[in-house]
């Protein structure tokens, strides 16, 4: 596909491969990758750019399949223009490239308790897209406002309940990329945030693979049902019980693995293409529908091409 691209004051890269920019290593190249230099570099090449150009806003790739075929559109990229952490009173406020831990110790340090943030892989970008959160706190929480660029360049300033926040999903409008966000946290003692962020990771890292290659927890937990008989948006069932009961846990196609340690890690053992890495997981899902007759609903963003 031709493009005729803006000129910039960040890169533009051709036939990027985006198998070095994900965690779980996999994927062909983007027709191109844009890093822009700052939020008014990103505002003129969106306005610039051929509306009828699809654009793709990519964080740190920790929650994402890129097929093998690639990516036919403009990704977008945030750098170092996009990573400041600035705090002022109770409020932090964050790029949306800085990365989720980043912002989880320099608050703690300053007396602002955004600790489970500590352990959530990616950026604060991907944590508003997705509502990012763990131990019973979610991003929609303490979220204040979220800046964001527009596709036709215009700049926007989104609150809270403009997100529509639910579990593990946000509703932004089509095309915009978040640029940085601003949380109101409650205050703790820095040493006793510090001790709860320590004790966090041990405990991911005594439960999770965090050793091998994956993008976190592969499926949403399952909606429970009310007292009536209805969908409710309770997730005490959790995916990876489902998946056990399939007989999923540790099940391998190519070089892809649900992990032995936890069975909703989708890992890439080392060979894995995105092809394998889909296709266990849509085995997952039929295996678990067949099970116990619910479907899993894809936590990992699948996007692209097949190979």
């Amino acid at each position: 596909m031709s493009y005729n691209l803006p000129e910039v004051r960040g890169t533009l890269t051709p036939q990027r491969d985006l198998s070095t920019l994900t965690w779980l290593r996999v994927g062909g190249p983007a027709d191109w990758v844009f890093m822009p230099a700052d939020p008014d570099d990103l505002a003129h090449f969106l306005s610039a750019l051929d509306h009828a150009t699809p654009v793709f806003p990519m964080g740190v790739g920790s929650n994402l399949i890129v097929r093998d075929g690639g990516l036919r559109a403009v990704v977008v990229k945030l750098g170092r223009g996009f990573n400041s952490i600035d705090i002022s009173g109770d409020t932090v406020t964050a790029g949306a490239a800085a990365l989720d831990a980043h912002v989880a110790r320099k608050a703690a340090e300053a007396g602002l308790d955004l600790t489970f943030l500590r352990t959530i892989p990616g950026s604060v970008g991907g944590a508003v897209r997705m509502n990012a959160g763990c131990y019973g706190s979610y991003v929609a929480d303490v979220l204040q406002s979220a800046d964001a660029v527009l596709r036709d360049g215009s700049r926007i300033t989104l609150t809270a309940s403009d997100l529509n926040f639910a579990y593990r999903q946000s509703t932004l409008p089509e095309g915009a990329v978040l640029t940085s966000a601003t949380f109101r946290a409650p205050m703790g003692d820095p040493e006793a945030l510090a001790t709860r962020m320590e004790e966090q990771l041990a405990k991911r890292d005594a439960t999770q693979p965090t050793n091998d290659r994956s993008a976190g927890s592969t499926f949403r937990n399952p909606a429970g049902f009310s007292s009536t008989g209805q969908a409710d948006d309770v997730h005490d069932l959790k995916a990876w019980k489902v998946i056990d009961d399939a007989g999923m846990r540790g099940a391998a196609r190519g070089g892809a693995q649900m992990s032995e340690m936890h069975s909703n890690f989708l890992i890439n053992t080392g060979t894995a293409t995105a092809a394998d890495l889909e296709g266990l997981g849509e085995e997952v899902r039929k295996k678990v529908y067949d099970s116990s007759g619910i479907t899993l609903e894809w936590e990992i963003m699948r996007i692209g091409d097949p190979g």
